[in-house]
């Protein structure tokens, strides 16, 4: 059968577009692959009822991307860009005493990503890892994503990682996937995610707001480069980059508040009524989010890496480039200052008395942060710190990126909700099949396994606030 082959390639100068578009025809079916030049990009298959019909659709996506300034190249002629990752510098600790760890895991790469939930711990790295963790710290599983995490962000129970290759996966199930790719101009440095729309801050100080489907909604540019920290909620996108913090209604018409930081932004947290932003200048600022006004200021001895509250704001703790964590009354008195015991906390967060940090050592370390613990600490009795280390046999689970690496199954299983991949409107879309749901509505469902006219069964539907569903639990393919 013969097979024929376009490669094109869209490559401006500068911090613009770097991308390649693939189209392959092979009697009736049609295969896209496209993606960030360099990477293994994703794929779609199409078949059409008819080789000329196949030849038409196949023409018809390549003249679309000429006119867009796409051209015919050779591929492996341009090299990948190299994406930024944060050059983090870790002096020693100038505090008197260490923190009280009581366990501390080696995931053997600097770790930006953290999220710690009610039932485990996550931990990202740059080499790509994702790990989960009980809060004893014990090793549950590992995530082998394609490249390296720059954050871990939350949606309910839903699990993202945002990578270097352009994609967030959700890593909710046993089979990962990429939910959404970046587009290939955008260098990722931080995102959060709401109800389904998920926020990206990049390094040229830009911020891009992408729905469930994966289309681009609305996009803008702060005053400052570096844009190291995004916060959402129903009210507002807050952005925080090296001019300071700028917040812009959630449908992006326009610019609510900004405010000059003192120094800036390195990483963000939020409150319901306030944000607060760690800065290079050695501060942690909390800014009212009706108003951008600074309401407290959170004083360090270097430049803040991270920053994160007990519930509340009731307490305020910051992690610097001196491997020095400290904790804050609301007000912004400093109680304590005491070394991690290995590197500078990157991320961190705060649950139940407890402190976990990941640090530029590629550590995961859960502190015990309760006041008896402290006040031993800085009177120099610690607890030993347990060493963590990985099970045997540890279950570890990879991305599918083709229809073909999802598992097959001929029926349903009982309890499972069926769902089939459509054409409309000119894009691919996956509805719900079984009975009780609405028909209307679109699932959120990995773009690489689509296949128009294919089946799957999944464990679970969970309807949105937005209209659409999202995916809970395994994806199999129906035969």
């Amino acid at each position: 059968m013969q097979c024929a082959k376009t490669y094109l390639e869209l490559s401006q100068d500068g911090a613009g577009a770097h991308k390649f578009y693939e189209v392959t025809v092979e009697g009736t079916v049609v295969s896209v692959r496209y993606g960030r030049i360099g990477a293994a990009g994703q794929a779609q298959t199409s078949t059409f009822p008819t080789e000329a019909k196949a030849q038409a659709a196949a023409s018809k996506k390549i003249g679309e991307k000429i006119r867009k300034g796409y051209a015919p190249a050779v591929q492996g002629q341009r090299q990948a860009r190299s994406v930024t990752r944060r050059q983090a510098t870790s002096a020693p600790s100038t505090a008197r005493a260490v923190a009280p760890v009581l366990w501390r895991f080696r995931t053997g790469s600097a770790a930006f990503g953290i999220h710690i939930d009610e039932d485990r711990c996550w931990v990202g790295n740059q080499a790509g890892d994702v790990y989960t963790l009980s809060h004893g710290g014990d090793v549950l599983a590992r995530y082998a994503l394609p490249d390296g995490v720059k954050c871990l962000v939350a949606d309910d129970f839903w699990i993202y990682a945002g990578c270097d290759d352009g994609k967030v996966y959700d890593l909710s199930s046993k089979l990962p996937f990429a939910a959404y790719d970046i587009a290939a101009e955008v260098d990722i440095f931080w995102l959060d995610i709401r109800e389904g729309v998920l926020n990206v801050s990049d390094r040229d100080g830009g911020l891009t707001v992408i729905d469930h489907e994966d289309e681009h909604q609305w996009a803008r540019k702060s005053p400052g480069e570096h844009g190291w920290m995004v916060r959402a909620d129903d009210r507002a996108v807050y952005h925080g980059h090296g001019g300071g913090v700028t917040a812009y209604e959630p449908g992006g018409a326009r610019e609510l508040w900004h405010t000059r930081t003192d120094g800036g932004v390195l990483f963000g947290w939020q409150e319901d009524a306030s944000v607060y932003a760690g800065t290079h200048k050695h501060v942690v600022q909390r800014l009212s989010k009706a108003t951008g006004a600074v309401e407290s200021t959170y004083r360090c001895d270097t430049a803040v890496y991270s920053c994160a509250t007990a519930p509340g704001g009731r307490f305020v703790f910051a992690g610097d480039s001196a491997s020095s964590v400290y904790c804050f009354d609301a007000d912004g008195t400093r109680l304590w200052k005491l070394g991690t015991g290995g590197g500078s906390a990157l991320s961190m967060q705060y649950r139940d008395d407890k402190l976990y940090m990941v640090t530029t050592d590629g550590s995961l370390v859960c502190v015990d942060a309760s006041t008896a613990a402290v006040t031993a600490a800085q009177q120099g009795t610690v607890p030993v710190a347990m060493d963590v280390k990985l099970a045997a046999a540890m279950p570890t689970y990879t991305p599918a990126t083709t229809v073909r690496t999802v598992e097959a199954v001929s029926s349903a299983p009982a309890g499972g909700v069926v769902v089939e991949c459509v054409q409309e409107g000119g894009r691919m879309r996956v509805h719900v099949v079984s009975d009780g749901y609405e028909p209307s509505w679109n699932v959120q469902f990995p773009r690489g396994i689509r296949e128009v006219g294919t089946r799957y069964v999944v464990e679970s539907l969970h309807p949105t606030t937005s209209g659409f569903y999202r995916v809970r639990g395994e994806i199999k393919r129906l035969l």
